[in-house]
């Protein structure tokens, strides 16, 4: 293995983890930039099991609401509900994402061009929602009723496409379904945890059988990366949005997928 892999894949876990709980497609992300750095990974597996310092990351930040939440279960009915309404939200991921997981490795990850148009389109879509004079009818993620998370994670299938963005698929759903930005953002940290920890298990017994020593280092190096750029977004994103929306995603978007393209037409 090179200097030169090595560097990639540090980029590539600061990339994930700087862009995993933001509405802009941590995968479409990486897997645009890993296709242009001409970087290759076993099964695309290096993109998935990153993730892993971007779980860390949040499960840091938030220890002391989980711890919380933990010890209110057994006397509090409303934070037993938030717990049943997070792994509600996750179930359709689970089933679909085991069901489609070849499709999605071996064939949408393998077309930038798709990428480019989910990351255009779904800017677009983005900047349309957050202008919307929505009024919101739910503010705090512990009075979500149970059918708005079942919704809310079908919303989040969508972001098996790369380019949808898990995060902006399931803030764009929830928004739609009448909660403010804040609490929608909140959420999707919230079933982020369980989504990402089930993808990473699956995909690494999937190729348990393929994965090399090498494949080791720059998965660590990716983790690293991707544990310390998600702790500082994830520290400040709710403040973030709460102040400007989502709209600065939203042209985000727009512009990585025009420089995709741009760069698919003349480098290919």
């Amino acid at each position: 293995m090179d200097g030169q892999t090595i560097v990639n894949a540090l980029m590539l876990g600061i990339v994930e983890g700087l862009t995993e709980f933001i509405p802009v497609s941590s995968t479409g992300h990486i897997l645009l930039l890993g296709h242009f750095l001409g970087f290759e990974s076993t099964g695309k597996t290096f993109e998935v099991l990153i993730q892993l310092g971007a779980i860390l990351a949040i499960l840091t930040v938030y220890f002391g609401r989980l711890w919380q939440l933990t010890m209110a279960l057994p006397s509090d009915p409303a934070s037993r509900r938030f717990v049943f309404g997070i792994l509600i939200a996750f179930l359709p991921a689970a089933v679909i994402g085991v069901m489609a997981h070849g499709f999605i490795k071996e064939v949408l990850f393998e077309s930038p061009a798709l990428i480019c148009t989910t990351l255009l389109v779904g800017g677009v879509i983005l900047l349309w929602i957050d202008r919307l004079p929505l009024t919101p009818r739910y503010t705090n993620v512990m009075d979500y009723p149970l059918h708005l998370c079942l919704i809310i994670g079908f919303f989040q299938c969508l972001a098996m496409v790369p380019g949808v963005s898990r995060s902006g698929a399931t803030i764009a759903g929830a928004l739609l379904l009448g909660t403010d930005k804040r609490s929608a953002a909140e959420f999707s940290f919230f079933l982020a945890m369980p989504t990402m920890a089930g993808a990473f298990a699956y995909d690494l017994y999937k190729n348990r059988n393929v994965l090399s020593m090498d494949d080791a280092v720059i998965i660590t190096v990716g983790f690293v990366a991707s544990f310390i750029a998600g702790v500082f977004v994830v520290r400040g994103l709710l403040d973030f949005v709460s102040r400007h929306g989502f709209a600065p995603f939203a042209w985000w978007r727009i512009f990585v997928g025009l420089a995709g393209f741009t760069g698919l037409y003349f480098l290919g």
